[in-house]
Protein backbone atom coordinates (compact mmCIF):
# COMPACT_ATOMS: atom_id res chain seq x y z
CA UNK A 1 0.00 0.00 0.00
CA UNK A 2 1.35 3.51 -1.20
CA UNK A 3 1.68 6.01 1.64
CA UNK A 4 1.00 8.95 -0.68
CA UNK A 5 -1.05 9.18 -4.37
CA UNK A 6 -0.78 11.74 -6.73
CA UNK A 7 -4.27 12.12 -8.89
CA UNK A 8 -3.66 14.25 -11.95
CA UNK A 9 -6.98 14.81 -13.81
CA UNK A 10 -5.78 14.44 -17.74
CA UNK A 11 -7.80 16.44 -20.82
CA UNK A 12 -6.33 16.41 -24.32
CA UNK A 13 -2.68 16.36 -22.48
CA UNK A 14 -0.41 15.04 -25.08
CA UNK A 15 2.10 17.45 -24.88
CA UNK A 16 2.81 17.49 -21.24
CA UNK A 17 2.21 14.02 -20.01
CA UNK A 18 5.59 12.47 -20.58
CA UNK A 19 7.38 15.28 -19.22
CA UNK A 20 5.41 15.40 -16.57
CA UNK A 21 5.59 11.75 -15.71
CA UNK A 22 8.94 12.03 -15.64
CA UNK A 23 9.56 15.07 -13.43
CA UNK A 24 6.73 14.00 -10.89
CA UNK A 25 8.90 10.23 -10.94
CA UNK A 26 12.60 12.00 -9.90
CA UNK A 27 10.28 14.07 -6.95
CA UNK A 28 9.03 11.26 -5.39
CA UNK A 29 11.70 8.99 -5.84
CA UNK A 30 13.32 11.16 -4.01
CA UNK A 31 11.53 11.98 -1.40
CA UNK A 32 12.24 8.02 -0.64
CA UNK A 33 8.36 7.77 0.50
CA UNK A 34 6.37 5.10 -1.50
CA UNK A 35 4.17 6.46 -3.45
CA UNK A 36 1.30 5.61 -6.63
CA UNK A 37 0.32 8.00 -9.47
CA UNK A 38 -2.89 7.96 -10.76
CA UNK A 39 -3.68 9.91 -14.15
CA UNK A 40 -7.48 10.39 -14.94
CA UNK A 41 -7.95 10.57 -18.70
CA UNK A 42 -10.74 12.76 -18.69
CA UNK A 43 -12.17 11.75 -21.99
CA UNK A 44 -9.09 12.94 -24.30
CA UNK A 45 -9.72 13.34 -28.01
CA UNK A 46 -5.66 13.28 -28.69
CA UNK A 47 -3.22 10.57 -27.96
CA UNK A 48 -3.15 11.42 -24.19
CA UNK A 49 -4.55 8.20 -23.09
CA UNK A 50 -2.05 6.43 -25.76
CA UNK A 51 0.90 7.91 -24.15
CA UNK A 52 -0.83 7.18 -20.31
CA UNK A 53 -1.03 3.28 -21.39
CA UNK A 54 2.45 3.49 -22.56
CA UNK A 55 3.92 4.95 -19.72
CA UNK A 56 1.80 2.50 -17.42
CA UNK A 57 3.34 -0.58 -19.08
CA UNK A 58 6.70 0.14 -17.53
CA UNK A 59 6.09 0.99 -14.49
CA UNK A 60 3.74 -0.64 -11.75
CA UNK A 61 3.37 2.43 -9.58
CA UNK A 62 0.90 4.16 -12.42
CA UNK A 63 -2.86 3.37 -12.39
CA UNK A 64 -4.63 4.79 -15.43
CA UNK A 65 -8.49 5.70 -15.25
CA UNK A 66 -10.17 6.66 -19.09
CA UNK A 67 -13.40 8.31 -18.28
CA UNK A 68 -15.68 7.34 -21.16
CA UNK A 69 -16.46 11.33 -21.80
CA UNK A 70 -15.29 14.70 -20.56
CA UNK A 71 -17.12 14.83 -16.90
CA UNK A 72 -15.14 17.90 -16.37
CA UNK A 73 -12.43 18.45 -13.44
CA UNK A 74 -14.46 17.66 -10.03
CA UNK A 75 -15.48 14.55 -11.56
CA UNK A 76 -12.39 13.48 -13.11
CA UNK A 77 -10.67 14.08 -9.53
CA UNK A 78 -13.35 12.07 -7.46
CA UNK A 79 -12.74 9.04 -9.79
CA UNK A 80 -8.80 9.70 -9.29
CA UNK A 81 -9.77 9.97 -5.39
CA UNK A 82 -11.88 6.72 -5.95
CA UNK A 83 -8.74 4.67 -6.99
CA UNK A 84 -6.31 6.12 -4.99
CA UNK A 85 -4.94 3.68 -2.63
CA UNK A 86 -2.88 5.78 -0.21
CA UNK A 87 -3.03 7.55 3.03
CA UNK A 88 -2.56 11.13 1.96
CA UNK A 89 -3.63 12.23 -1.63
CA UNK A 90 -1.68 15.43 -3.51
CA UNK A 91 -4.22 16.33 -6.19
CA UNK A 92 -2.25 19.10 -9.09
CA UNK A 93 -3.27 19.73 -12.84
CA UNK A 94 -1.29 18.11 -15.41
CA UNK A 95 -0.94 21.26 -17.44
CA UNK A 96 2.97 21.57 -15.97
CA UNK A 97 1.56 24.91 -14.22
CA UNK A 98 2.12 23.50 -11.38
CA UNK A 99 5.65 22.40 -10.51
CA UNK A 100 6.36 19.07 -8.94
CA UNK A 101 9.26 20.32 -7.47
CA UNK A 102 7.02 21.97 -5.20
CA UNK A 103 5.38 18.57 -3.68
CA UNK A 104 8.23 18.00 -0.88
CA UNK A 105 6.39 21.20 0.81
CA UNK A 106 2.96 19.61 0.56
CA UNK A 107 4.78 16.07 1.87
CA UNK A 108 6.50 17.98 4.82
CA UNK A 109 3.16 19.65 6.40
CA UNK A 110 0.94 17.25 5.67
CA UNK A 111 3.34 15.16 8.15
CA UNK A 112 2.92 17.71 10.48
CA UNK A 113 -0.73 16.87 11.00
CA UNK A 114 -2.28 18.72 9.22
CA UNK A 115 -5.35 17.59 7.29
CA UNK A 116 -5.72 19.57 4.06
CA UNK A 117 -2.25 21.21 2.71
CA UNK A 118 -4.09 24.15 0.26
CA UNK A 119 -1.30 25.68 -2.29
CA UNK A 120 -0.83 29.40 -2.72
CA UNK A 121 -0.46 31.24 -5.86
CA UNK A 122 1.32 34.26 -4.23
CA UNK A 123 3.07 35.51 -6.81
CA UNK A 124 0.94 34.86 -9.85
CA UNK A 125 1.64 35.68 -13.50
CA UNK A 126 -2.15 35.57 -14.98
CA UNK A 127 -3.51 38.31 -17.25
CA UNK A 128 -4.77 40.88 -14.78
CA UNK A 129 -8.06 41.51 -15.87
CA UNK A 130 -9.48 37.74 -16.96
CA UNK A 131 -7.95 36.10 -14.26
CA UNK A 132 -6.16 37.47 -11.15
CA UNK A 133 -8.68 40.48 -10.46
CA UNK A 134 -11.65 37.98 -10.81
CA UNK A 135 -9.45 35.46 -9.01
CA UNK A 136 -8.47 37.78 -6.29
CA UNK A 137 -12.30 38.82 -5.82
CA UNK A 138 -13.73 35.47 -6.05
CA UNK A 139 -10.93 33.94 -3.20
CA UNK A 140 -11.86 37.06 -0.38
CA UNK A 141 -15.58 36.00 -1.14
CA UNK A 142 -15.19 32.27 -0.52
CA UNK A 143 -12.92 32.97 2.17
CA UNK A 144 -15.36 35.48 3.98
CA UNK A 145 -18.89 33.14 3.31
CA UNK A 146 -16.90 29.36 4.06
CA UNK A 147 -15.08 30.79 7.68
CA UNK A 148 -11.90 29.38 5.62
CA UNK A 149 -9.21 31.90 5.90
CA UNK A 150 -6.91 30.72 2.67
CA UNK A 151 -6.13 32.94 -0.69
CA UNK A 152 -5.99 30.53 -3.22
CA UNK A 153 -9.48 27.96 -3.36
CA UNK A 154 -9.12 27.73 -7.17
CA UNK A 155 -6.10 25.95 -7.41
CA UNK A 156 -5.89 22.60 -7.54
CA UNK A 157 -2.80 21.62 -5.87
CA UNK A 158 -3.76 20.41 -2.48
CA UNK A 159 -2.33 17.68 -0.50
CA UNK A 160 -5.26 15.70 2.00
CA UNK A 161 -5.53 13.74 4.74
CA UNK A 162 -7.93 10.28 2.59
CA UNK A 163 -10.31 10.26 6.07
CA UNK A 164 -10.93 13.81 5.43
CA UNK A 165 -11.72 12.95 1.20
CA UNK A 166 -14.08 10.19 2.03
CA UNK A 167 -16.21 12.70 4.47
CA UNK A 168 -16.66 15.26 1.09
CA UNK A 169 -18.97 14.41 -1.49
CA UNK A 170 -17.73 15.99 -4.93
CA UNK A 171 -19.91 16.47 -7.95
CA UNK A 172 -20.57 19.88 -10.29
CA UNK A 173 -17.93 22.35 -9.81
CA UNK A 174 -17.00 21.32 -6.04
CA UNK A 175 -13.49 20.59 -5.58
CA UNK A 176 -12.23 23.63 -5.48
CA UNK A 177 -14.74 23.86 -1.91
CA UNK A 178 -13.06 20.87 -0.53
CA UNK A 179 -11.80 22.91 2.35
CA UNK A 180 -15.02 24.57 3.27
CA UNK A 181 -16.83 21.62 2.89
CA UNK A 182 -14.10 19.53 5.04
CA UNK A 183 -14.26 22.38 7.68
CA UNK A 184 -17.72 21.07 8.29
CA UNK A 185 -15.50 18.29 9.87
CA UNK A 186 -13.53 20.30 11.73
CA UNK A 187 -10.66 19.53 9.29
CA UNK A 188 -7.42 21.56 10.14
CA UNK A 189 -5.75 23.82 7.24
CA UNK A 190 -2.74 25.23 5.97
CA UNK A 191 -0.84 26.88 2.66
CA UNK A 192 2.07 26.67 1.37
CA UNK A 193 3.27 29.41 -1.20
CA UNK A 194 3.63 27.55 -4.88
CA UNK A 195 5.19 28.64 -8.36
CA UNK A 196 2.60 30.16 -10.56
CA UNK A 197 3.88 29.29 -14.24
CA UNK A 198 2.81 29.63 -17.57
CA UNK A 199 1.40 27.10 -19.60
CA UNK A 200 4.14 25.95 -22.35
CA UNK A 201 2.40 23.58 -24.86
CA UNK A 202 -1.48 22.80 -25.16
CA UNK A 203 -4.02 24.78 -24.93
CA UNK A 204 -5.77 26.14 -21.91
CA UNK A 205 -9.08 24.57 -20.65
CA UNK A 206 -9.98 27.65 -18.37
CA UNK A 207 -11.85 31.11 -19.46
CA UNK A 208 -14.06 34.01 -17.98
CA UNK A 209 -17.04 31.95 -17.91
CA UNK A 210 -15.85 29.90 -15.19
CA UNK A 211 -16.21 33.25 -12.64
CA UNK A 212 -19.81 32.84 -13.18
CA UNK A 213 -20.23 28.84 -12.29
CA UNK A 214 -17.59 29.65 -9.48
CA UNK A 215 -20.01 32.04 -8.44
CA UNK A 216 -23.23 29.68 -7.95
CA UNK A 217 -21.55 26.66 -6.40
CA UNK A 218 -20.19 29.52 -3.24
CA UNK A 219 -23.93 30.27 -3.00
CA UNK A 220 -24.26 25.93 -2.81
CA UNK A 221 -21.52 25.97 -0.64
CA UNK A 222 -22.58 28.77 1.91
CA UNK A 223 -25.94 27.22 2.18
CA UNK A 224 -24.96 23.43 2.72
CA UNK A 225 -22.34 24.83 5.38
CA UNK A 226 -24.96 26.59 7.56
CA UNK A 227 -28.30 25.14 6.64
CA UNK A 228 -27.13 21.35 5.32
CA UNK A 229 -28.80 20.22 8.88
CA UNK A 230 -31.46 22.58 9.02
CA UNK A 231 -32.93 23.91 6.16
CA UNK A 232 -36.12 25.43 7.97
CA UNK A 233 -33.88 27.88 9.36
CA UNK A 234 -34.16 29.36 6.24
CA UNK A 235 -36.82 29.04 4.17
CA UNK A 236 -38.79 29.85 7.37
CA UNK A 237 -36.91 32.84 8.55
CA UNK A 238 -37.39 34.24 4.50
CA UNK A 239 -41.00 32.76 4.78
CA UNK A 240 -42.01 34.51 7.63
CA UNK A 241 -40.27 37.79 7.03
CA UNK A 242 -43.13 37.69 3.81
CA UNK A 243 -45.88 36.11 6.00
CA UNK A 244 -45.90 39.11 8.67
CA UNK A 245 -45.21 42.04 5.36
CA UNK A 246 -48.28 40.60 4.01
CA UNK A 247 -50.31 40.51 7.69
CA UNK A 248 -48.80 43.96 8.10
CA UNK A 249 -50.39 45.38 4.69
CA UNK A 250 -53.64 43.49 4.31
CA UNK A 251 -54.32 44.95 7.79
CA UNK A 252 -53.92 48.50 6.73
CA UNK A 253 -55.60 48.12 4.10
CA UNK A 254 -58.73 46.56 6.39
CA UNK A 255 -58.35 50.23 8.35
CA UNK A 256 -58.23 52.42 5.32
CA UNK A 257 -61.93 50.06 4.11
CA UNK A 258 -63.75 49.47 7.30
CA UNK A 259 -62.09 53.01 9.22
CA UNK A 260 -61.99 55.37 6.02
CA UNK A 261 -64.20 54.17 3.87
CA UNK A 262 -61.37 53.62 1.28
CA UNK A 263 -62.34 52.29 -2.33
CA UNK A 264 -59.30 49.76 -1.84
CA UNK A 265 -59.00 48.79 -5.39
CA UNK A 266 -59.84 51.91 -6.87
CA UNK A 267 -56.38 53.43 -4.63
CA UNK A 268 -54.56 50.36 -3.22
CA UNK A 269 -54.84 47.32 -6.26
CA UNK A 270 -51.68 46.93 -6.91
CA UNK A 271 -50.69 46.79 -3.16
CA UNK A 272 -53.48 44.28 -2.19
CA UNK A 273 -52.12 42.16 -4.89
CA UNK A 274 -48.69 42.71 -3.36
CA UNK A 275 -49.87 41.47 0.01
CA UNK A 276 -51.62 38.32 -1.20
CA UNK A 277 -48.27 37.82 -3.36
CA UNK A 278 -46.63 38.37 0.24
CA UNK A 279 -48.60 35.87 1.62
CA UNK A 280 -48.47 33.13 -0.66
CA UNK A 281 -44.82 33.15 -1.14
CA UNK A 282 -44.52 33.28 2.52
CA UNK A 283 -46.50 30.60 2.93
CA UNK A 284 -44.95 28.43 0.25
CA UNK A 285 -41.41 29.04 1.23
CA UNK A 286 -42.38 27.88 4.79
CA UNK A 287 -43.78 24.40 3.52
CA UNK A 288 -40.29 24.21 1.42
CA UNK A 289 -38.75 24.96 4.42
CA UNK A 290 -40.55 21.89 6.55
CA UNK A 291 -40.23 19.45 3.10
CA UNK A 292 -36.58 19.83 3.63
CA UNK A 293 -36.93 18.65 7.41
CA UNK A 294 -38.43 16.02 6.41
CA UNK A 295 -35.40 15.33 3.84
CA UNK A 296 -33.23 15.88 6.62
CA UNK A 297 -34.64 13.41 9.08
CA UNK A 298 -35.16 10.68 6.28
CA UNK A 299 -31.22 11.09 5.68
CA UNK A 300 -30.27 10.26 9.46
CA UNK A 301 -32.92 8.20 10.45
CA UNK A 302 -32.75 5.16 8.12
CA UNK A 303 -29.33 4.54 8.50
CA UNK A 304 -28.50 6.41 11.81
CA UNK A 305 -26.06 9.11 10.44
CA UNK A 306 -24.84 10.96 13.20
CA UNK A 307 -25.27 14.50 12.58
CA UNK A 308 -21.48 15.04 13.81
CA UNK A 309 -17.85 14.07 13.03
CA UNK A 310 -15.58 12.28 15.10
CA UNK A 311 -11.90 12.69 15.20
CA UNK A 312 -11.23 9.41 17.69
CA UNK A 313 -12.30 8.21 20.79
CA UNK A 314 -10.44 7.96 24.29
CA UNK A 315 -11.81 5.21 26.26
CA UNK A 316 -10.66 3.68 30.10
CA UNK A 317 -8.28 1.70 30.25
CA UNK A 318 -7.48 1.54 26.36
CA UNK A 319 -5.70 2.73 23.96
CA UNK A 320 -6.38 6.06 22.27
CA UNK A 321 -8.57 4.92 18.73
CA UNK A 322 -9.61 6.52 15.13
CA UNK A 323 -13.48 6.24 14.55
CA UNK A 324 -14.28 5.60 10.52
CA UNK A 325 -17.11 7.26 9.29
Amino acid sequence: MPRYSIVIPLHNEQENVTDLYDRLKAVMEGSGESFEIVFVDDGSADETFHLLRQISGVDSRITVVRLRRNFGQTSALAAGFDHARGEYIIAMDGDLQHDPADIPMFLEKISEGYDIVSGWRKQRIDNLWLRRIPSKCANWLMAKLSGVDIHDFGTTFKAYRREILEQVPLYGELHRFIPALASWHGASICEVPIRNINRERGVSHYGISRTFRVFFDLITIRFLLRYLGRPLHFFGTVGMLGIFGGVGITSWLFLEKFVRHTSIMAQHGPLMIFAAVLLLAGLNLLAIGLLGELQVRHYHEPTRRAPYSVDRVIRPHSEEQSVPE
